[in-house]
């Protein structure tokens, strides 16, 4: 595990067709998977629309190959990809598991973290 903590974001793509629906299934989300999402050590979790079905999602979390693993092994979050996977357009598996990640190129606390610990 990590000190610091990982903030991951990510991309997918929703068939247009289909957005309505998707965006249907997350308001809300079933109790029992918002419990997995958090139990798998993921916080500060949200989803974006970009528009024509384009998501951007953002979440931290202490250890995220950790949290990859606890959702991979869940019965729970099985059952909840499934149901979502007609939904994506390119995915090669689910979604929480092979989504586009982005490297990080600035975040403000860590730079003024170590901005001020030079001082």
């Amino acid at each position: 595990m990590t000190s610091e903590t990982q903030r991951i974001a990510f991309r997918l793509r929703v068939k247009p067709e289909m957005l309505d629906e998707y965006m249907r299934r997350h308001d809300p989300v079933r109790p029992e998977m918002l419990d997995e999402i958090a139990a798998s050590g993921r916080r500060n979790y949200s989803i974006f629309h970009l528009g024509g079905g384009e998501l951007v999602g953002f979440y931290e979390t202490d250890d995220d190959a950790a949290s990859q693993a606890y959702l991979a092994s869940s019965e729970v979050a099985a059952r909840w990809e499934a149901e979502m996977a007609p939904f994506f357009l390119a995915q090669d598996g689910r979604a929480d598991q092979s989504a586009e990640t982005f490297p990080e190129v600035f975040h403000l606390e860590s730079q003024l973290r170590a901005a001020r610990a030079e001082n």
